[in-house]
């Protein structure tokens, strides 16, 4: 289970598409995100930690979704 909220993923799955959303589809997006999240979460701590940082800044979050 998706830890984002479940009316937010209606609202964006909504507003991209103009469709109605049943909750399964809200749920399955909100576990891919959150599942693309964590990978990207991952590789920016790396990043920082290169770079001798406690702190994963945003450019690490940038750097890390392209890869």
């Amino acid at each position: 289970m998706s830890e984002l909220p479940l009316a937010a993923l209606h609202r964006m799955i909504k507003k991209s598409t103009g469709l109605r959303v049943s909750d399964d589809a809200a749920k399955q997006l909100g576990e891919m995100l959150e599942a693309d999240g964590e990978k990207i979460a991952r590789n920016a701590a790396d990043l920082a930690k290169h770079a001798k940082r406690k702190t994963i800044v945003a450019g690490d979050i940038r750097l890390a979704a392209k890869k």
